[in-house]
């Protein structure tokens, strides 16, 4: 698996296909960072209630699998959570969906990549799709993990190529990650392809994360200290209606994220209740 798997939604709407066989459900193991499990890339939760940089440090070309909703099924989720009677805020992401799809995803290295002199500070990409078409280039240091912007797999793919940079990097997550942070970005696009045709806007991302860590249930694993990560995005091209999207992401030391809820377009409220797409970490 990778300790990295973090990708916003991409800013001009395209959208996560399923792909892949349906799922079995194994049994459910609870990841509580015991330190008997044994960790293939030598980082250990030690649950002391911050993520820094070495807990979210890219395993390259080793990847983690998700089970993926399919295009266009929208789906019922609290993303607020609910308190246990002991006090204890549980996320509950672990319904099963015959629908569900898996799809691995990985960190790849630059090198060879027809668009790295466009992302001069760049280190690594991520497909941003299951297809793995297209690539989010990131950046990662002690004060955050940055998205550079994002490019097609190929120079000249049958869609059109796609090479999008911003003048800011996006502040994905700011480091250390911790209770109640909160932080934001704006960054213009200039002279972009997007699928062969020119683009440029505006792009505004606010992030917070919730006032505590809390347990996250999913289909396979149960974390129990994980941290909920709000982004509100506001992509606003230079000619055309702006799009604003809401999601949630959660995240867990060593494993960087592990779950990600997309609310419909237009959605108003950062405690959403319908997804408009769900990618939750699986075995």
């Amino acid at each position: 698996m990778t300790r990295l798997n973090v990708v916003l939604f991409l800013a001009f709407g395209l959208a996560l296909s399923a792909c892949g066989p349906n799922r079995t459900v194994p049994p459910r193991p609870i990841w509580d960072g015991d330190t008997g499990v044994p960790s293939p890339l030598g980082c250990v939760p030690n649950l002391d209630g911050r993520i820094e940089m070495h807990e979210l440090m890219p395993a390259y070309d080793v990847g983690a699998s998700f089970l993926l909703s399919p295009t266009g099924e929208e789906r019922d989720v609290v993303t607020a959570g609910m308190l246990d009677p002991d006090g204890t805020l549980t996320w509950d992401l672990g319904a099963d969906y015959a629908s569900d799809a898996v799809a691995r995803f990985g960190a790849q290295r630059l090198e060879g990549a027809w668009y790295a002199s466009a992302f001069p500070s760049g280190q690594f990409a991520v497909a941003d799709d299951p297809s793995g078409a297209l690539h989010a280039i990131y950046r990662l240091d002690e004060a955050g993990l940055y998205l550079l912007g994002f490019a097609s797999r190929d120079m000249d793919p049958p869609e059109g190529r796609t090479l999008w940079t911003y003048d800011t990097p996006i502040l994905v997550f700011q480091l250390p990650l911790v209770p109640g942070a909160s932080w934001i970005t704006v960054s213009e696009v200039r002279d972009a392809t997007v699928r062969g045709l020119p683009y440029a806007g505006r792009d505004t991302y606010e992030s917070h994360v919730s006032g505590s860590a809390g347990e996250l249930i999913l289909p396979d694993v149960t974390f129990t200290q994980s941290m909920r990560v709000s982004t509100h995005a506001v992509i606003a091209p230079s000619a055309g209606e702006a799009i604003q999207r809401r999601q949630s992401s959660w995240l867990f030391e060593c494993f960087g994220e592990v779950a990600r809820v997309v609310a419909p377009q237009g959605e108003m409220n950062d405690d959403f209740t319908r997804a408009a797409s769900m990618r939750r970490f699986g075995l």
